[in-house]
């Protein structure tokens, strides 16, 4: 499905967020400043699709450039975020997130931008980042969300009806535009995800709301 619609994965992002994807990412990365700060810093950007929230990490990093690693499923994805990182230091790695070749405590941080909810096991997801943190390191997943009131009720009509046909419009492919919005539903809301963190062992663990909580940082210590 993401193979599908990589050629203009990026384009679409952006028209269908209205550009506030950016901001989204900008924002996660600037809350572990003091992460990827550090020269001696190891990152992991898990499910990162084109690179988007790795190049995030990566702005957010100059001029220290520590070790940032994007990570995904997709071969296609991936082969368009090479094209974009082309002088710079960061490294791309085809893997599945459930099963990574790495071993236990070998990263800082690790993120997962609009990714995580893909995973066919959250729980077995979130494990496996804890295994991968070194002790006092941090996660973030930046995902979506519902809004509530009079804004989520038009927010589910845009997000459920008018982003779909668009995407598809675009795209030139059926299903994934509307693979999208079933796949947010289907996600666990702030409290359940809280409590899902705490269970694989995060402290700390918390939720930030960006625009209205149309999407979502989840922030954790191992």
């Amino acid at each position: 499905m993401f193979t599908s619609i990589a050629p203009r994965y990026d384009l679409l992002n952006h028209l269908l967020s209205f550009n506030v994807d950016r901001l989204w990412w900008r924002r996660a990365a600037r809350t572990f400043a003091h992460i990827l700060r550090r020269r001696d810093a190891s990152i992991l950007d898990l499910c990162c699709g084109t690179g988007d929230m790795t190049f995030a990490l990566h702005r957010q990093a100059r001029p220290f450039q520590p070790r940032i690693l994007g990570a995904d499923f997709s071969h296609a994805m991936l082969q368009l975020a090479s094209l974009k990182s082309k002088g710079t230091n960061l490294r791309w790695l085809e893997a599945d997130a459930l099963q990574l070749p790495f071993a236990s405590e070998q990263f800082d941080l690790v993120t997962a931008a609009f990714g995580f909810r893909n995973l066919t096991d959250y729980d077995a997801g979130l494990r496996e980042i804890a295994r991968l943190l070194r002790p006092g390191g941090e996660c973030g997943i930046l995902e979506f969300g519902e809004p509530r009131g009079i804004l989520g009720r038009l927010y589910r009509i845009y997000f459920k009806r008018i982003l779909p046909a668009v995407g598809t419009v675009i795209s030139g492919v059926k299903g994934p535009y509307a693979y999208l919005p079933a796949s947010v539903e289907r996600f666990p809301d702030p409290d359940e995800m809280l409590a899902r963190m705490r269970q694989a062992s995060f402290r700390e663990a918390s939720w930030t709301p960006y625009t209205f909580g149309i999407a979502g940082l989840y922030r954790g210590k191992k």
